[in-house]
């Protein structure tokens, strides 16, 4: 199960930012698509949300299994990485995910856009991509 957990959320990473790309057009453009577009975005990115908690309490890593012996969490990059950084950085850009579905909602675009821009920057740089320092980085497909 953890396995497929851990996969399930690395696919989810895709949808997330093909469905924020669309949101960020449809929201600069103004398109009537937004509110749709904006709900599936908020619905995934609380879904991915759920998964990266369990995975971070009861994950192969989990904060349920204690730090290996001789480890320091802030001068450990691995640990602190997925302890820390990345947990931090998406919580805060799902929030702004949410916060800007609420202006989509009242088709407040300018915001809307300016907001999920930011959710877009945080989440790039939160990402564990292939090419971030050894041990932190995922492959870029679930199972590669």
């Amino acid at each position: 199960m953890e396995k497929g957990m851990l996969h399930l959320h690395n696919f989810l990473r895709w949808v997330i930012l093909i469905l924020l790309v669309v949101a960020i057009y449809q929201a600069f453009t103004k398109k009537e698509g937004l509110k749709k577009s904006g709900l599936w975005l908020m619905i995934a990115s609380h879904v991915m949300l759920v998964i990266g908690i369990y995975q971070l309490v009861w994950g192969r890593f989990g904060i349920s299994k204690g730090l290996p012996q001789g480890v320091e969490l802030m001068k450990d990059s691995f640990y602190r990485f997925f302890w820390v950084e990345h947990p931090a950085l998406m919580v805060l850009a799902i929030a702004v995910i949410t916060v800007a579905r609420g202006k989509a909602k009242v088709l407040n675009y300018k915001a809307a856009s300016w907001l999920l821009l930011v959710a877009l920057i945080f989440l790039l740089v939160a990402i564990p991509w292939p090419f971030r320092a050894v041990g932190e980085g995922r492959a870029w497909f679930p199972g590669m």
